[in-house]
């Protein structure tokens, strides 16, 4: 089999504060056949994640930093087009965390199978993907909730905070969440099925909002957003609440550390309990994740929105729309037809 051509996104330069176009560059590779236990796939779907910007610059963290002039990774979903290992066959759909490239080689290991009649594939990086498994184990392992509870989601919209609001419906809360425009909040309320909608922008005083929508407290917070979110959740947490910390992406293009919430001693009158969680700690809680999904998704009761930007090209431009809210659940990248072979 000969080379195959391939275009990639790669990572030029390390931005400063909110990353831009120029950040990016788009290269053209020779993609070798595969060798012995390899699989070649070509990439149909593509993920981009607000956990990328973390990515992008040079510190230690959970997973490491993207190196400069080598192509960047996250989530993606693709056919097999060719196969030197028995576990995959030609025509396979199959997830892996070799995004951001139209073609995709690996040892065997790199990539799972994906159910296609199940959902619709790209459903395998949303809803029924990370996203998905951490919408799942934040609220369930790290939060503790239990049925009836009050649970406020900040980013309620988004690819995560949707399920954790139609999680939390099926189990009896009263659900609450934030969102940045009428758009998203009457899907949320009409659709995903939550108490009420708050839009965050036009609200006027988020604190004020927080607390009319929740006149007995809060149980759960579900954070995604950070800043006046997390300080309103902290004025109105029950005694013995529990906040789930995913992700805080108001922050992540501070180029100065911000002062922490003024009101952090109420976690200690509060006997408050906040823990941050990685989802990668909680791959064995997969089975469990889809096993409910499978059976909302049935019962009409687990809904999704996406955003998607067609081309390779236009994935920096799918990757920075995340920061000025432009995308309505789960942003991703069209890249292929919908069968490679």
């Amino acid at each position: 089999m000969p080379t195959t051509v391939s275009q990639e996104i790669r990572l030029s330069s390390r931005p400063r504060g909110l990353p831009s176009a120029h950040n990016f560059e788009l290269a053209t590779v020779q993609v070798p056949a595969p060798g012995p236990g390899e699989v070649l796939v070509r990439n149909i779907w593509m993920s981009v994640d607000p956990y990328m910007r973390g990515r992008m610059t040079d510190r230690a963290s959970y997973v490491p930093p993207f190196e400069i002039g080598a192509a960047m990774e996250g989530g993606a979903i693709g056919q097999v087009v060719a196969s030197n290992a028995g576990r995959l066959a030609v025509g396979d759909y199959v997830s892996s965390m070799l995004g951001w490239r139209e073609y995709a080689l690996g040892r065997a290991g790199y990539f799972q199978n994906v159910d296609p009649s199940l959902a619709p594939i790209q459903a395998f990086l949303g809803t029924l993907g990370m996203p998905g498994l951490t919408a799942w184990a934040g609220l369930f392992k790290v939060a503790g909730f239990k049925d009836g509870e009050s649970v406020f989601v900040s980013a309620a919209a988004g690819a995560v905070g949707s399920v954790v609001c139609q999680l939390a419906k099926a189990h009896g809360a009263r659900v609450v969440g934030s969102a940045g425009s009428d758009d998203k909040c009457h899907w949320l309320e009409t659709e995903a099925g939550i108490d009420q909608a708050i839009n965050y922008k036009t609200c006027g005083n988020l604190d004020a909002a927080v607390k009319a929508a929740f006149p007995k407290g809060i149980d759960v917070y579900f954070e995604n957003v950070g800043g006046a979110h997390l300080e309103a959740a902290l004025n109105h947490m029950n005694p013995f609440g529990r906040a789930a910390f995913c992700g805080m992406i108001e922050q992540y293009n501070d180029e100065a550390a911000r002062p922490g919430p003024p009101n952090l001693i109420l976690v200690v009158g509060k006997s408050l309990r906040l823990q941050g969680f990685i989802v990668s700690n909680y791959l064995d809680q997969l089975p469990h994740f889809l096993g409910e999904a499978a059976g909302l998704i049935k019962a009409g009761k687990l809904k999704w929105q996406e955003t998607v930007e067609h081309g390779i090209e236009n994935a920096p431009k799918a990757f920075l729309n995340l920061f000025s809210g432009g995308n309505a659940g789960k942003m991703l990248v069209k890249i292929g037809p919908d069968k490679a072979v």
